[in-house]
């Protein structure tokens, strides 16, 4: 070997070493979630209070709901994943940027609600398969004025802030130039029922099957309407951390088998049923993310 070909070879080793040593650092810096639940023995899981009849308290405080059977079976495929069929469940309640930031700060290892995916909160979180299909919409006085989307000019209307109905309804009232409506952000869902019984604000937006939900659960559901028309598209997924395609694999492995096996019929039936059959859309996302295996 002569001292030129020496020289290449070992530019091309130390260039070898340095893209091992590149790499190395890459995967140090990963997030490990499955083995921090299997040290730690327990699993952290973020999710809404406030977000019936996806997410929020049984008359016992206990969580319950349509995401939260799908993260209880969710949490119980992590804990054959780490080998621990005892996973302690820390529930932790916050709201939608709340939840998000546990997931990024990597203080929750799984997000449990009815969050929507979107492209600019994947530069924070990963998302699952979809776990549901929604729109949004408006909640109003029964006996108000407000009978259309165009009524909305010189309103106030609620939204809860940080969201992305919040986003869509303020781009919705430019694109229509709807004049004069005032946007009321609002921490959580239920003050905005309130909020219309009081007459601080003349419309609520918000997804409609959690608006569905504050309605019937009003002191005074005949008091309410729902506007017929739609306002988004809302695709629910549960958030993750971001880059860990091991903890990923699990939670998507699960939901198909959820939606593979029919299990999903009873869980959409014990939690939203009094709302009828799941509609066509929403029957075609189950089929469309039964990811085959």
């Amino acid at each position: 070997m002569t001292s030129r070909d020496l020289r290449n070879a070992t530019s091309v080793l130390v260039a070898a070493a340095a893209l091992l040593l590149h790499l190395g650092a890459a995967a140090q810096g990963l997030p490990d979630t499955l083995g921090r639940i299997r040290t730690a023995g327990q699993v952290n899981v973020a999710y809404s209070p406030d977000s019936l009849p996806f997410s929020s308290h049984d008359a016992a405080g206990k969580p319950t709901g349509y995401s939260i059977d799908l993260c209880t079976r969710i949490v119980a495929a992590v804990g054959r994943a780490v080998g621990n069929a005892n996973l302690r469940v820390n529930w932790m309640p916050g709201t939608v940027a709340e939840r998000l930031a546990a997931i990024k700060a990597g203080r929750a290892d799984l997000e449990c609600a009815n969050t929507t995916a979107t492209v600019s909160r994947m530069a924070d979180v990963d998302f699952s398969s979809l776990v549901f299909v929604d729109s949004g919409g408006f909640l109003v006085r029964a006996d108000g004025p407000i009978q259309s989307i165009d009524g909305l000019a010189g309103k106030r209307v609620g939204v809860i802030a940080g969201t992305t109905t919040e986003q869509r309804l303020r781009g919705m009232l430019r694109e229509r130039n709807i004049a004069a409506t005032t946007v009321v952000p609002v921490r959580e869902a239920p003050e905005g029922p309130a909020m219309l019984a009081a007459g601080t604000i003349d419309a609520f937006a918000g997804d409609k099957i959690k608006l569905v939900g504050l309605l019937v659960t009003a002191p005074n559901p005949a008091s309410l309407a729902l506007l017929l028309a739609d306002l988004s598209y809302e695709p629910y997924a549960f958030a993750l951390p971001r880059g860990d395609s091991s903890l990923r694999l699990v939670v998507n492995r699960e939901l198909t088998r959820i939606y593979v096996s029919g299990e999903i019929d009873r869980i959409f039936s014990e939690s939203l049923g009094r709302l009828g059959r799941p509609s066509g859309l929403l029957e075609a996302m189950f089929l469309l993310n039964a990811i085959p295996d």
